[in-house]
């Protein structure tokens, strides 16, 4: 069975979709993070193990395979965490898959299960929007997240918080829970969406005006 969550790949100013895929087969006892991962996402493997151990569980004595899709778009940051760490656990069979469906999650972890602030998370939310789908991030960047209009935001302190909330068990720490409301938060989340295109089209042409000065140097 192959347990999947949703998360995004920073683009500049754009945010593009990644499924975080995760496999445990029979084999030769591994864990392996392909699709073009940078250092430090191929990290997160320790991180992940770690915070997994920190909720008193240990991986399988199996072949563990995460695969960021689509393969061939380069993937950046500490905020695959969280995704990773979702889909190991939905692959054991600890974590609702059907209710992680309806998120897009973003996150780094800490070594003791805590969800840490990663950059990006506006962008990822606007995404989230975009797609009808709630946010998964840190407690601390929940209200952020919230500007983006009308979406659901889940904004979890630790790793097993989060698991809870997702049980529907009220067991210690509580996930937060954000619904923005029609507002000015929705007016900013529209104009960002109307917006990013011309304004992605204007840093990539500065891009290429500062790479023409260079090389006439």
């Amino acid at each position: 069975m192959v347990s999947i969550v949703s998360t995004v790949a920073y683009l500049g100013l754009e945010a593009r979709s990644v499924e975080v895929q995760c496999q445990i087969a029979p084999g030769m006892v591994g864990f392996a993070v392909v699709g073009l991962p940078d250092k430090a996402v191929a990290e997160s493997r320790e991180r992940v193990r770690a915070a997994i151990s920190a909720l008193g569980l240990a991986l399988p004595p199996k072949r563990i395979t995460i695969n960021l899709s689509p393969a061939d778009l380069p993937k950046e940051g500490s905020h695959y965490d969280l995704p990773i760490a979702l889909a190991l656990l939905g692959a054991m069979g600890l974590a609702d898959a059907e209710a992680l469906a309806q998120y897009v999650v973003v996150g780094e972890l800490g070594l003791d299960g805590r969800v840490a602030a990663s950059p990006g998370v506006l962008l990822a939310a606007l995404h989230a929007s975009s797609r009808q789908m709630g946010l998964i991030c840190p407690a601390a960047q929940g209200s952020e997240a919230a500007w983006a209009g009308q979406i659901e935001v889940v904004a979890a302190p630790d790793l097993l918080a989060l698991l809870n909330h997702l049980k529907g068990q009220m067991v210690g720490w509580v996930a937060t829970i954000l619904r923005s409301r029609p507002s000015r938060r929705s007016k900013i989340g529209t104009w960002w969406r109307s917006k990013r295109a011309e304004i992605s089209t204007s840093c990539s042409s500065l891009r290429s005006m500062r790479f023409l000065r260079l090389q006439a140097r």
